[in-house]
């Protein structure tokens, strides 16, 4: 993936060495499961789905397990047909990773806490609704590149399907009826410092008018560079193609700071280009390895 994303060190050289032991460790780690877990000196390097919308390819080692949160985030919203403006806060959104195989693993996707604001001159149109959002069920499989994404030119790929569970569904926060989704993660190994993350993929939510499910599909880009082996920058354009809702786009930017192999700093800020996206988008969050 990208390694302003991940944190995964891409300037190894292209040599048969490095190639034949890069297979050879993917080999030896296949025997690992949950119950067997991926010994330290076998582990790949840290790689997370977070800062950025863009999923990456690579999973969890087999027996570990990766929680990535979003410390805080905030939004705020371009003014909708009322001239209301929605501000909405982030509180804690974590994603837990854990290994299954040496290729595949399942992730629990949660937000303890949310608020949202709705500002307006009318006293009658100001909103205030908070509480905890939805959860995320999602399982990744590595198709190819776990164990291999050492050199220019390399390539890794994966499929992440997911559902999305309501945990309130009136309190403005959480999602109100069971949504599902797929992501196809692609990334490319362009230089010893540079990595280009692509996604794919199709959501599928509940349309309460009309009856039935609505599908939206979504395509994200993150070009991202590696300063040293701890810092790290990402930029990225994301898009959601949602029909009569209107087409959302995101431009984003940010950076990771590695303070070991298992312990990552994030910060990051979206700004929406549609009228449809939100205007502004700041956020923090840290990932850890155990």
């Amino acid at each position: 993936m990208a390694p302003g994303k991940s944190g995964r060190k891409i300037g190894c050289g292209i040599v048969t060495l490095a190639v034949l032991a890069g297979a050879a460790r993917a080999d030896d780690k296949a025997s690992f499961t949950l119950a067997k877990p991926t010994p330290d000196h076998l582990l790949r390097d840290m790689t997370t789905d977070r800062p950025d919308t863009t999923e990456s390819p690579f999973t969890v080692d087999a027996g570990r397990v990766q929680i990535e949160t979003s410390l805080f985030g905030y939004a705020r919203s371009r003014a909708d047909a009322t001239a209301r403006v929605v501000d909405t806060y982030e509180f804690g959104t974590t994603n837990i990773r854990v290994g299954l195989a040496s290729n595949a693993e399942v992730n629990v996707v949660w937000q303890p806490y949310g608020i949202v604001r709705g500002h307006h001159y009318d006293p009658l149109l100001r909103v205030r609704e908070s509480g905890i959002g939805s959860m995320d069920i999602r399982a990744k499989v590595n198709l190819w590149g776990n164990d291999g994404f050492d050199k220019p030119g390399d390539t890794a790929l994966a499929i992440l399907p997911y559902v999305t569970l309501p945990t309130d569904r009136r309190n403005g926060i959480s999602a109100e009826h069971v949504d599902a989704g797929v992501i196809v993660p692609f990334a490319i190994h362009l230089t010893d410092r540079l990595g280009l993350g692509l996604n794919a993929g199709a959501t599928f939510a509940k349309d309460e008018d009309r009856g039935g499910y609505d599908t939206a599909y979504i395509a994200t880009a993150s070009l991202a560079y590696e300063w040293n082996d701890r810092l790290g920058t990402y930029y990225e354009i994301a898009i959601e193609f949602a029909g009569d809702d209107g087409d959302i786009v995101v431009l984003g930017t940010g950076l990771t700071y590695a303070l070991n192999d298992n312990l990552q700093l994030d910060a990051g800020i979206n700004f929406g280009v549609t009228p449809a996206s939100d205007r502004i988008n700041p956020f923090v969050g840290i990932a850890s390895r155990f």
